[in-house]
């Protein structure tokens, strides 16, 4: 799992954990939150150097989050700071309020990134993120 972590990025902790919980769902959990969201994000992080790192979280096939470029089509790309993805991840801002102060950019279903708020939510409700 460590293959998620990137140096220097908040985000890679809380992705890390996030697939985490994936891995542990059982068939049925999976399968359900595949069903509720039905999609893929594409994560683009910058963290304070500048540095830009991307993940996939794949919640229209696998039920899983890995480093790099989605493998298929992402339903929308979430373009961000490092520490506003772990404000989002904790609660701490909402993902609406990021994207109307420009805190949060999207290319692709903007109606889509607003899942994104749900399925953390209930994998922080799973796993103490």
């Amino acid at each position: 799992m460590s293959d998620i972590k990137v140096e220097g990025f908040k985000a890679s902790e809380i992705l890390a954990a996030l697939a985490q919980v994936f891995e542990n769902y059982s068939d049925e959990e999976k399968k359900s939150q595949i069903k509720k969201t039905n999609g893929i994000f594409e994560l683009r992080v910058k963290n304070a150097e500048g540095k830009e790192a991307v993940w996939t979280i794949d919640l229209k096939a696998t039920g899983s989050v890995y480093k790099g470029e989605p493998k298929q089509k992402a339903n929308v790309a979430i373009i961000l700071s490092d520490d506003t993805f772990q404000q989002l991840a904790e609660g701490k801002l909402d993902g609406q309020k990021a994207f109307m102060t420009g805190k949060l950019k999207t290319k692709g279903n903007m109606m889509f990134a607003t899942k994104l708020d749900g399925v953390l939510k209930s994998a922080k409700a799973k796993a103490k993120l």
